[in-house]
Order: C-alpha cells, then structure tokens, then sequence
C-alpha cells in the first residue's frame, strides 16, 4: 500500500508541476539546441577543420575523436544517477563541463593558430563528446521524470522548431557576417563563443524553473563494473536488442556525414556564404520537420518516426552524391537535416519506453555508448577511406547501412509502446 501511495504521490507532483516543468524543458531545449546545433550540425565544425588542416581524414578523426568521449561517458553517467531520487544536480554540473569546453574553442580559436590549433581542438572536441555523452542520459532521464509520455513528442517538436529557427538563421548569419569577415580574428571562435551565450542562457533557465519530484523507488547503488555485467540482462527483451541492432546500422550510416559539406566544396565554390546557406537549409528542416516528428510520434508511435526519417535519409545521401548544382545540394541537406532532426528525436525518446522505469537510465546508456561507438569508428574510416578512393564511395556504403536499418526496423522491430501487455 505504501509504494501505491508514493507512486500516487509522484504522479500528483508531475501533473502540478507540469506547466513550471513543460517550460523549463522547452526553454533549456530551445537555447540549448540553438548553440549545441552550431557545434554539432555536419557544416560548421567539420569546414573549420578542414580549413585548418586540409584532410579528410583528420576532418573524420575529429569527428570521431567528438564521438569517441562520448562512448563510455553514458555508462559513467547512467550509474551516477540511477539510485539517486534526483538527478538535476548531475545535470546542472554536466551541462557546466559541456559549455567549458565550447569557451574553450573558442578561446583557443583567437589564441593559436595552425597545427597547434588543430591538436588543441581535438582535445576539446574529445572532451565535449565526453560530457555529451554523459548529458543525453541525465538530461533525457530528468525530462522522462518529469514530462508524462504522451507529451514528450509535443515537446521535443515545439521547443526544437523554435530552437532549430533560431539556430538556422544564427548558422546562415554566422557564415556570412561572422565567418567571412573572420571576426575578432577567427570568425569560428567567434561563432562558438555565440554557441556558447545561448546554451548557457538554456542551463540557467533550467536551474531556475525546473521543480524535480522524489521517484517513488529507485535501484540499489551498485559498482560500475558491475552494472555493466548486467547489461546482458537488458538484451533479453528482443524488441529493445532488434531496436539496437537497427540504431547501430543508422549510426553506421553517419559515416559520409561529416564529409557532406567537404564533397559540396569540391563540386562547387564554398566561402562563407555558400556554407551560412547549407547549414540554413540543414538546420531549417531539422527545425520545420520537428512538428510533423512530434505530432506522429505521440499518435502513431516512435517506430514510423524512426522508419520514416532513415528512408528519408538515404534520399538525401544519395541527393548528394549525384548532386552538381547548388539547388541539388540544397535539396539534399534539406533531405539530411529533416532526417536527422526524426532519428534524433526517433531513438531518444522510443528507447525510454521499453522494460522497466528502474532500467531506464542503463538503458539510455547502452543505446548511447552503442551507438556513439559505432559513430567513432564511421568518420575515422570515412575519412581514411576518402583520402584513398575519393568521397563518392563512402557515401554508398552510408546507404548501404541505412537500408539494411530500415530493414530491421520494418520485420524485426515492434513498437513498444503497442506490445506491452
């Protein structure tokens, strides 16, 4: 009787605080999304590195050294928080440690310069992924808390449509008046100090709205090493190890990401314009393609979300590939940007809805640590099998691994949310 009266008491605390709670999720989300997207969409960051080295191959071990902290971190992150009844701690500490690192290029932006600045920013981009890596567990985990499953859709969609708007006018700005003018000396630094205002604006935010409740039970505190054994026990749900199989063939498929922005550079001219243009395209159906996500997300489920944006995803590569116009790779990030923005959402939020509430946080590690390992290993051999047969083949075997995840998705997968008995 006791834990139905702490179940009902935490069910009463959400519904009377859902309004202080929506806001502050949808607040911290925009502005985080708007400066994070500056960072992590494939246009500005992976130019800035090849501008700085001139090799896809060290385009694609940035990339994937930005991956690689991100790898193990999940796991370090789930088992910090998952016997503790409140979370936003953690989180206000991890997203700090995330935003450190965004000062931290561009400090180093104005201050070095050639191959010293380019080592510098692997390290940094090392340890953003590393704190990423951690912040998708806690920070999804705390909305889960707190934000009732048939409204985190809604959520998501709205507060990424504001976030991703600003974020794509900001990207289409950025490029022309910050980049081209290489403003304060390094017009990317200078792009990354913006990115770095506005997510910490998202974090205060945050801090100051959010009203967390007590879980009625949580799990025993357990080592590390440990709960990691146990991960074999979380794969016994068949659905859930089928939904991971087909999140680690998308993963895979990000192996041409990077090298999206570097291929429209060698086909046409690529100044500062010409990138604010393609990150406004990529950013702009990330953020208008949000409310068709949401909207059949909390309708249909995540399943067709997640279908539907790795289809889409494999016409926007090939777009690309064949492209040789402006218009045509406008169409293809367009294409890249809508389908991220659906896988994204898509596996964030559909992993939240299998097994157990206690396993949660595990859960949300092992699909992370799963999936990020699998985009370590995609840009790093992107980018070496680039500077040996050129970008056209990479980008094939993209499609490759996208076709074989919509194939699970489609005959092995089930929607978690209608198969629960």
């Amino acid at each position: 009787m006791a834990g139905v009266d702490y179940e009902t008491q935490y069910a009463e605390f959400v519904q009377d605080n859902l309004k202080s709670n929506y806001l502050a999720n949808f607040v911290h989300g925009m502005l985080g999304m708007t400066g994070f997207r500056l960072i992590y969409a494939p246009t500005i960051v992976p130019a800035y590195l090849y501008l700085l080295s001139n090799s896809p191959f060290l385009v694609g071990l940035g990339m994937a050294l930005l991956q690689v902290g991100a790898v193990f971190s999940p796991v370090v992150g789930a088992s910090w928080i998952e016997h503790r009844t409140r979370v936003l701690p953690a989180a206000m500490f991890v997203g700090v440690m995330m935003r450190v690192q965004i000062l931290a290029l561009a400090l180093v932006g104005w201050w070095l310069v050639g191959r010293p600045l380019l080592w510098v920013s692997f390290v940094i981009l090392f340890l953003l992924g590393f704190f990423n890596g951690a912040q998708r567990v806690i920070f999804q985990f705390l909305m889960a808390k707190v934000i009732p499953i048939e409204q985190r859709g809604r959520l998501q969609a709205w507060r990424n449509l504001a976030g991703g708007a600003v974020a794509a006018v900001l990207s289409y700005w950025a490029g022309v008046h910050l980049i081209e003018a290489n403003i304060l000396g390094n017009g990317f630094g200078t792009t990354f100090l913006l990115a770095l205002i506005l997510t910490s604006l998202g974090l205060l935010m945050l801090y100051v709205l959010l009203r967390e409740p007590v879980l009625p039970s949580v799990r025993g505190r357990v080592s590390l090493r440990r709960r990691v054994r146990q991960f074999p026990v979380l794969l016994k749900d068949t659905s859930y190890r089928n939904f991971l199989i087909a999140q680690l063939l998308a993963a895979a498929g990000r192996i041409s990401v990077p090298f999206c922005i570097v291929y429209a550079g060698q086909v046409m001219a690529l100044d500062g314009k010409a990138l604010g243009v393609l990150s406004l395209a990529f950013l702009g159906a990330d953020t208008l393609s949000n409310l068709l996500w949401g909207r059949l997300g909390d309708q249909k489920g995540f399943r067709l979300v997640l279908m539907s944006a790795v289809a889409i995803w494999f016409l926007a590569l090939l777009c690309i590939v064949t492209a040789q116009t402006r218009g045509q790779f406008l169409l293809g990030f367009v294409g890249l940007g809508a389908a991220m923005s659906g896988y994204l959402m898509s596996t964030t939020t559909m992993v939240l809805e299998f097994g157990d509430r206690e396993d949660v946080p595990m859960r949300l590690a092992l699909s992370s640590s799963a999936e990020t390992a699998m985009a370590v290993v995609g840009p790093l051999l992107g980018g070496l099998a680039a500077s040996v047969t050129g970008l056209a083949p990479v980008f094939w075997v993209s499609m490759l691994s996208l076709f074989l995840s919509f194939f699970v998705l489609v005959f092995w997968v089930c929607d978690p949310r209608y198969s629960k008995s």
